[in-house]
């Protein structure tokens, strides 16, 4: 699975995406994030519990309880607004 980070979150982990093998007991976005938080002092800062982030799976913004069963791609962004 790519897995990819903008903006601030891309410098506090070190890069712009990786892939990664996700172990079968990481079954949605949220285990995602806690599973990836464990792999660097970067990843635990930009995916820390209470930051403000957001997700999208296969480029759909997606909530956290959202499975991961055949997804190709999960990015993680901070919030954003429009104008």
């Amino acid at each position: 699975m790519k897995v990819k980070y903008f903006a601030w979150m891309k410098r506090t982990v070190g890069v712009a995406e990786e892939q990664v093998d996700v172990p079968a007991d990481v079954r949605t976005v949220a285990d995602l994030v806690m599973w990836l938080r464990a792999r660097s002092a970067g990843h635990a800062e930009a995916l820390a519990e209470g930051a403000a982030f957001g997700a999208a799976v296969d480029h759909r913004t997606a909530p956290f309880d959202t499975p991961l069963a055949g997804a190709q791609e999960v990015a993680f962004f901070p919030p954003f607004t429009g104008g």
